[in-house]
């Protein structure tokens, strides 16, 4: 929250800065406007090298740092998901979840740092992963791009600097989202396009995307719909486990085979050596369905009044099958070694046991079915009207809801016992070894059933009107209000039934089945449907209410934002230099309402925690035309991005697991991340060929949100012992966190861009092109662990991250072949006394190609993760011990686009 000094030294800095740049341009010679970054010229591109001049000349035009991405061709954007095409821009890296992008970071700081426009209102849409350890169901503010059909959008803008124009509550910056309109065509357009697509991990099942746009005007008035439906099955399968933690070993437990020097280890009273927690082989099947369509109207009767309209409705549903073969049975492998299980040898470095085998070991398979769907609705009306010559009025009255559903969780456990078993994580993937019997139905029995309901609901209404006057042919003056009301409510039901309890059901064979998708190895799982069935489990939670529902799920975040904004625009020719700038204030107030259930020692109790905050923002953005092919941009701001939804929550979630567990609560009391942000940059311009551009960025983040995490009993938390799993007590040790303001944290980076044309090379060469970029970003924060302050690169933050992608193209055909790199990154701050935990560096190769058969029709090929890329986390940034190593597999698109 913002002190009065603040208050005072900001203000005084941004009415100096205004007061500057009017003088000037009052002294300068004045002469004609150019046109804004949102008032460029409409131009059709085609082809993959026009889009990129298009995207350029955006760029050079705007005022603040800013990157463009524009369709190549009608409902064609250049990759499949819009996540995918953002990892192009400059400092964008993105989080992969069913083999397709699904979050982005923007200059190291995570999602919840960048906020997303849809037609010039903020949205949230989330969807959710099917694996644990990528956090299943996302409830954050963290935009799911998944969420959309990629086709339905002809421009995405990253604004990387802030206005005071613009929406406060993104540090890490903003990312517009606009879809087509009709009056960006100058008459009749329709185009349909069908593709045919197949994953190598999904079995070689084709499935269809297909897109089809019709566009008209009528004079004063346009309409446009558009509509996009995709089917994409997917299969990541690998290993895991469910995490790594520090164990001890009774003497008894102690083969022969293991030394007398790692014995004395394992058997100490107090645990020093780390082992996996359920080395396990999984295998993630989705089935994801994609629906999109808009409707865009225009009217604009002359010159003065212009009316515009946009409705937007997403539907995303996942199909899953999830399987797992865990040493997660009744004498487990996932943290003290204290049952009929015996370490027959051990291989120990430093303090992890990085190979071991076991007897007497008891299995457990899983099946898991999901269903969940992502219902996104979005209209917005906006206008604008030209009072005088001077005066230009504009407003926008918006709604959007995202509704996440997932009504069918059911997952079946089954238990083999006293195997022998061996793990070996050297290898970058990990082994696990087995004896006979894992494909033998008469060795399985129900041990466990699961069942679980979540919803989430995500809404924004939005309201702003805003004046510009222009004072002269140099100076504009810009004003508006805004009010904006988020809501975010939500909650889990789960029932754990133990089917083990004096000992495991069993069922008939017929009920029983071996993994059908690919796998490290295959086993026998139990049918979800027919189990279910049999055992008559009870599957609609939500309808019984209240005895299924999770702790600390059941809560709602309400924000209602004030704002309101002058600012000052600068358009001129300075001692003969272009000068393009702006100037201005912000001020926002918010008012938050927090409702949930918080423990209050003896039980759970409904809670209502208000907060408030407001502050002042200035901001300022210079762009100099040094000469004609030169720019030069410099900004400095001032912005915040709120907490997380969970870290706001008057409420307490509780995640049990054979080896512990984890309690997160919520703080209502948190202020706002603040930064104070500067960067410049030089931009070189090559005529309609290519450009280059060098940057730097500094941001100082304040009253930064990070982790208090300590571990302790359960019978310390306060938590009722109901809560446990059944033959744990109180003594458990459970991970226990909080969020809380923290000292601040820095970051720092460098961003390096080109693209050129090979127009200078001979025939045939002269079509060749590149688009490569590169950034350093450096940033840490501190983490408070079990009371001692550990300094940590920041969640999310890839040190170097790099783009590039060479591009071959005439007027019949053209080709691309595209890389993504991304350097390792932290997602978290760990657990069981692991430090950090996180993903290895990935580097994902993408191809694609078309062939104009006539001026109407185009085919096409193209192909994601070439390489099959797979994806590595790891727990404890010392040790680095994988916990996930997975492949997605390639994906191959044929289609075809008819234009009329």
């Amino acid at each position: 929250m913002r002190t009065k000094s603040n208050w005072m030294t900001t203000t005084m800095l941004a009415t100096g800065l205004l007061a500057v740049a009017a003088g000037q341009a009052l002294a300068a010679d004045a002469t004609p406007a150019q046109p804004g970054a949102d008032e460029v010229e409409t131009i059709v591109v085609t082809g993959f090298r026009g889009s990129l001049a298009h995207a350029r000349d955006l760029k050079r035009d705007a005022v603040g740092a800013t990157d463009v991405i524009v369709s190549e061709d009608i409902a064609a954007f250049p990759d499949l998901n819009l996540a995918e095409s953002l990892q192009r821009i400059p400092g964008v890296t993105i989080s992969r979840d069913s083999g397709e992008g699904r979050q982005i970071t923007l200059r190291g700081l995570g999602p919840d740092f960048t906020r997303t426009q849809l037609n010039g209102m903020e949205v949230l849409g989330n969807t959710a992963s099917g694996m644990d350890n990528r956090g299943g169901v996302s409830r954050t503010r963290s935009f799911d791009y998944s969420l959309f059909a990629s086709e339905l959008f002809n421009r995405v803008t990253v604004q990387k600097s802030s206005a005071a124009e613009q929406d406060e509550g993104g540090i890490g910056g903003t990312v517009f989202l606009t879809t087509a309109k009709p009056f960006d065509y100058p008459g009749f357009k329709a185009v349909l396009s069908a593709k045919a697509q197949q994953n190598s991990n999904a079995d070689d099942k084709v499935t269809p995307r297909v897109v089809a746009l019709v566009s008209n005007r009528w004079g004063d008035f346009g309409a446009l719909a558009s509509v996009a439906y995709g089917v994409n099955d997917s299969n990541e399968f690998g290993y895991r486990s469910f995490n790594w933690g520090a164990i001890r070993a009774n003497p008894g437990n102690i083969g022969p085979g293991v030394s007398a020097a790692d014995a004395a280890r394992l058997t100490a009273p107090t645990p020093t050596i780390f082992a996996p927690q359920a080395d396990t082989y999984s295998t993630w099947y989705d089935r994801r369905k994609r629906l999109g369509a808009t409707l865009s109207l225009q009217y604009e009767p002359g010159d003065k009044l212009k009316l515009g309209f946009d409705a937007l409705y997403s539907q995303l549903e996942n199909s899953r099958q999830n399987f797992a073969l865990a040493t997660s049975g009744i004498n487990s492998l996932t943290g003290n070694i204290t049952g009929a299980q015996v370490m027959q040898s051990a291989v120990i470095q430093g303090n992890t046991l990085i190979a071991s085998s076991y007897t007497g070991v008891d299995l457990r398979s899983e099946f898991n079915r999901e269903e969940d769907k992502t219902k996104f609705y979005q209209t917005a009306l906006n206008g604008s009207y030209q009072a005088t010559d001077k005066l230009l009025l504009k407003g926008l009255v918006g709604y959007s809801k995202s509704d996440y559903s997932l009504p069918v969780f059911d997952k079946v456990f089954l238990e083999s016992k006293n195997h022998a078993f061996s793990f070996d994580d050297r290898p970058e993937m990990p082994v696990n070894t087995y004896d006979a019997g894992l494909t033998d139905p008469a060795k399985w029995d129900l041990m466990r059933m699961d069942t679980q309901e979540n919803r989430i609901s995500s809404e924004y209404t939005n309201a702003q009107f805003d004046a510009l006057f222009a004072a002269n042919e140099t100076s504009t003056f810009k004003g508006g209000v805004e009010y904006k009301k988020f809501v975010n409510s939500g909650a889990q039901w789960s029932d754990k039934e133990f089917k083990n309890v004096p000992a495991n059901t069993a069922i008939p064979n017929t009920l029983k089945m071996t993994v059908p998708f690919k796998t490290l190895g295959n086993y026998i799982v139990g049918d979800v449907d027919q189990v279910y069935a049999l055992i008559g489990q009870v599957r609609d939670l939500q309808a019984l209410g209240a005895k299924f529902a999770t702790p600390g799920t059941n809560y709602t975040v309400t924000e209602e934002t004030q704002a309101a904004y002058l600012q000052y625009d600068l358009n001129t020719t300075i001692l003969g230099k272009g000068v393009r700038a702006n100037a201005g204030l912000r001020y926002y107030s918010t008012d938050l309402t927090s409702e949930g259930m918080l423990n209050t020692g003896t039980s759970l109790q409904p809670v209502s925690i208000k907060h408030k905050y407001d502050g002042v923002l200035p901001a300022l953005n210079v762009a100099v035309d040094i000469n004609d092919g030169m720019v030069a941009r410099f900004s400095a701001n001032r912005d915040i991005s709120r907490p997380a939804l969970g870290d706001l929550a008057a409420a307490g979630s509780l995640t049990t697991a054979p080896f512990g567990g984890t309690i997160s609560t919520g703080n209502p009391n948190l202020t706002p991340f603040t930064s104070d942000s500067m960067e410049g940059s030089l931009e070189f311009y090559d005529g309609r060929v290519g450009f280059f551009s060098v940057g730097v960025f500094y941001k100082k983040l304040k009253s930064f949100i990070t982790s208090q995490t300590s571990v302790m009993p359960y019978s310390q938390t306060g938590y009722p012992l109901s809560f446990l799993l059944p033959g744990q007590d109180g003594s458990i040790m459970y991970n226990v966190s909080h969020p809380v303001n923290g000292p601040g944290a820095d970051i720092q980076g460098l961003e390096i861009a080109f693209q050129r044309d090979f127009d200078f090379l001979p025939a045939p060469f002269d079509h060749l092109g590149v688009v490569a970029n590169g950034t350093y970003a450096d940033g840490s924060s501190p983490v408070l662990i079990s009371g001692n302050w550990i300094t940590l690169p920041l969640i999310n933050l890839s040190k170097y991250s790099a783009n590039a992608t060479i591009y071959y193209e005439t007027d019949t055909w053209g080709m691309r072949l595209s890389s993504a790199y991304r350097d390792k990154y932290l997602t978290g701050a760990g657990g069981n006394g692991n430090i950090g935990d996180g993903v290895k560096a990935t580097n994902n190769i993408d191809f694609s190609a078309h062939y104009n058969v006539t001026p109407g029709l185009k085919l096409t090929l193209e192909g994601i993760n070439l390489s099959n890329q797979h994806v590595i986390q790891y727990t404890d940034v010392t040790a680095q011990r994988t916990t996930v190593n997975v492949s997605s597999g390639r994906t191959i698109l044929i289609g075809a686009t008819y234009e009329f």
